[in-house]
């Protein structure tokens, strides 16, 4: 996007019937751009910003699981160390103190950076919603899935996904 990333997207006439799969309760995950696109559509607290050093940043990082009751980690255990790739250049999140304060308080935060690459604020990595079925996270989980391909750290947010689902009809709300 030209403005800022996700803020044309937002726009797109997809996101209404995204909007209302999420409010049905329908579990959504937003990945990098996704998540961008999440927080400026409102479906996620806060903004991503550029990086800190105003540089596109491409390399595995270390992560910690901070929410292990999600739909989306609930594979993982609570302070288990993840390496999952990031790729952006607009991935430090932005949240105003009270948001902040809410997100650590409702224990929305699911995943944080060990080691900050980018500045985020309380280095997230990774948020949900206040009901927890909408996910927003800067780290590319769908590219650390397959061993012979650099790790399968990532695999267990899609575990997760599947063990919250099994069972349910998962085509969609109606």
């Amino acid at each position: 996007d030209y403005l800022r990333s996700g803020a044309i997207a937002r726009f797109s006439p997809v996101m209404a019937a995204l909007k209302q799969f999420a409010a049905a309760g329908g579990y959504v995950i937003g990945i990098c751009n996704g998540f961008q696109i999440l927080t400026e559509a409102g479906l996620l607290p806060g903004a991503l910003q550029w990086n800190r050093d105003l540089n596109f940043i491409c390399e595995p990082v270390a992560l910690t699981v901070e929410n292990a009751g999600t739909a989306f980690s609930n594979q993982y255990q609570v302070g288990e160390h993840l390496t999952l790739p990031i790729a952006h250049g607009e991935g430090n999140y932005y949240a105003d103190p009270e948001t902040l304060a809410a997100l650590e308080t409702n224990d929305q935060v699911v995943f944080r950076y060990a080691n900050n690459p980018n500045g985020s604020m309380h280095d997230i990595a990774g948020v949900t919603n206040e009901t927890g079925n909408v996910l927003g996270m800067m780290p590319h989980p769908e590219r650390a899935v397959e061993a012979l391909l650099g790790g399968t750290d990532g695999l267990g947010v899609f575990q997760s996904l599947i063990n919250q689902t099994e069972g349910a009809d998962v085509r969609g709300a109606r």
